[in-house]
């Protein structure tokens, strides 16, 4: 036999939820709270619940309010509310603003109660398994695709590599529901940037332009690596997301979205993306701001605003030097490490791993050199790095073939 999920009863009526928790204990794991401030602290304390079935009219915090909160804090837990003020407009606002899955007019039929807790059950761990999914048996996909992107272009890696945290910051003072989409879109928004030569991206991120037939080039990588996505069963947001990272807050003058019809994570996408180029070209961070403040119709307004307040962040890193022998995994670089030759043998962005403290290593000229770097300060931050066995596998086997 499965678990029982859990189900809280909130109600100021200790009588009603007492004898609710008697009828249905043996279908349903079921706890009762009596009034909302408890039962804010039973979410906190032995959370989380399935279902939470609210009554609407209790003193203090209503049982509106109380859902709506209560949605921010479990956006997964699925919301029943059970009134004898069952009027539609109170109906409505419940729905629309505490996402509401059923709204039940008290006295309620057992029967009836007990199908809308088996249908919400139903609904939460269909939300929650697909979410397992997208952590679980995705997250090995899209490993691999950000590692053959490391391998295949490191410059476009370590370019989604310095939005990354600007990004997912954003997002988060969005208030962004399912942030770990525009978490992934950050992650892969440079794939499509695989079939194309790694030495535009270095003038990308050199000169912030590309010109003639590299610029034509250029444009068409969000849509590649959207359409790869695009076969990728339950990434069909992130793909959208991704697709449209370079669309402008105007429009492009197409049949294609505009405003607020453009996805939130590609508005942030694009700003933290620009911004990202007129950095690494040699722009100081006031004066790439303002150039952007007067680019009209490029960027959402309010993205803009916290793209001034969140630029150059680095939460979780402290800046410092490293000598090549004294590098760690997790840090990123700098600045790049150029080789006499003009070869690049690692760009700005990049974050460390084995492979390349071993690659850097067998350059002996370099051991000494002083390097720039971003140390993580913090167990999130060092998680946010690719994995280091991988990619050091990868590197190896890239190095063993020919040049093409």
């Amino acid at each position: 036999m499965g678990v029982r999920q859990k189900i809280l009863f909130v109600d100021d009526d200790a009588e009603l939820i007492a004898s609710l928790k008697r009828k249905l204990r043996r279908k349903f794991a079921i706890d009762v709270a009596e009034g909302p401030l408890r039962a804010l602290e039973a979410v906190t304390e032995n959370g989380p619940y399935a279902v939470v079935v609210s009554d609407l009219r209790m003193p203090g915090i209503d049982g509106l309010e109380f859902l709506t909160r209560l949605k921010k804090t479990c956006p997964d837990t699925i919301r029943i509310m059970l009134t004898g003020y069952a009027d539609l407009q109170e109906a409505m606002r419940a729905l629309n603003t505490g996402g509401v899955f059923r709204f039940l007019a008290k006295p309620c039929p057992e029967e009836e109660l007990e199908e809308a807790l088996a249908a919400g059950v139903a609904h939460y761990l269909q939300v929650t398994g697909e979410k397992e999914f997208l952590k679980g048996s995705l997250r090995g996909i899209i490993k691999v695709l950000t590692d053959l992107l490391g391998l295949l272009n490191p410059e476009a890696m370590a370019r989604s590599a310095r939005v990354k945290r600007l990004v997912v910051a954003m997002a988060r003072y969005c208030d962004a529901p399912d942030i770990w989409r525009i978490e992934l879109a950050v992650m892969l928004s440079q794939l499509g940037a695989m079939v194309m030569p790694e030495s535009m991206f270095a003038t990308l991120r050199a000169r912030g332009t590309l010109e003639g037939e590299r610029a034509a080039l250029f444009a068409v990588h969000p849509a590649i690596g959207a359409d790869l996505l695009d076969n990728i069963p339950k990434l069909g947001e992130v793909a959208h997301i991704i697709r449209h990272q370079e669309t402008p807050f105007a429009g492009d003058g197409e049949d294609g979205p505009s405003g607020k019809q453009i996805p939130l994570g590609s508005r942030l996408l694009k700003a933290a993306l620009d911004y990202d180029r007129l950095l690494t070209s040699g722009t100081g961070r006031d004066v790439a701001l303002a150039a952007m403040a007067g680019r009209e119709g490029l960027y959402d307004p309010r993205v803009l605003e916290l793209l001034g307040v969140l630029a150059g962040a680095r939460e979780g890193y402290s800046r410092g030097e490293a000598t090549v022998t004294s590098l760690t995994a997790g840090m990123v670089l700098e600045e790049d490490i150029c080789l006499g030759t003009g070869e690049t043998a690692a760009v700005a962005g990049q974050v460390v791993d084995p492979g390349l403290i071993e690659r850097l290593q067998d350059l002996g000229a370099f051991r000494k050199q002083t390097l720039k770097v971003l140390s993580p300060t913090t167990e999130t931050a060092a998680s946010d790095m690719t994995d280091p066995a991988l990619l050091a596998l990868l590197r190896r086997v890239r190095s063993a073939l020919p040049d093409t």
